[in-house]
């Protein structure tokens, strides 16, 4: 088939392993195989993990809310509908400290393994330079 379509209401979510956040994987359920695209959900108070990748450059797009994010040593916001591009093994990480909720499209190529449950630890240390589960100083002390 040259196309697959996946209605919204067929969408599935889940929360992710390290954070909680919850995120929808469109590359898996749409079966895509050059590369890897989710939805991500982040409610105030909420970050993804600070990663990096070894080969996969990213895309991020805000569907909604003010996009708030680390990339290296930048501190970025970003309105609905702003685009970035961060290289593979560039630092990044999003979150929200704002009172509402952010909605992210993050399209990833070439896609690489993304099962936390099933990396080794020299693996895992690598892509998580703080750990899995280190926030951001926005985040500190506030409820998530």
């Amino acid at each position: 088939m040259s196309y697959r379509v996946l209605p919204a209401s067929d969408a599935f979510w889940r929360p992710s392993n390290q954070l909680g956040v919850d995120n929808c994987d469109l590359a898996k359920q749409l079966e895509a195989t050059t590369l890897g695209a989710r939805l991500w959900r982040l409610r105030p108070g909420q970050a993804s993990t600070r990663h990096r990748h070894r080969s996969t450059t990213e895309l991020y797009v805000v569907l909604e809310g003010t996009g708030r994010l680390h990339v290296a040593d930048d501190l970025l916001t970003l309105a609905p509908l702003d685009s970035l591009l961060v290289e593979p093994t560039t630092i990044r990480q999003l979150f929200n400290d704002t009172a509402t909720d952010q909605l992210w499209l993050v399209v990833g190529a070439p896609p690489e393994p993304a099962n936390t449950l099933q990396m080794s630890a020299a693996e895992l240390a690598w892509i998580y330079p703080d750990g899995p589960k280190a926030l951001p100083a926005e985040l500190q002390g506030m409820d998530g």
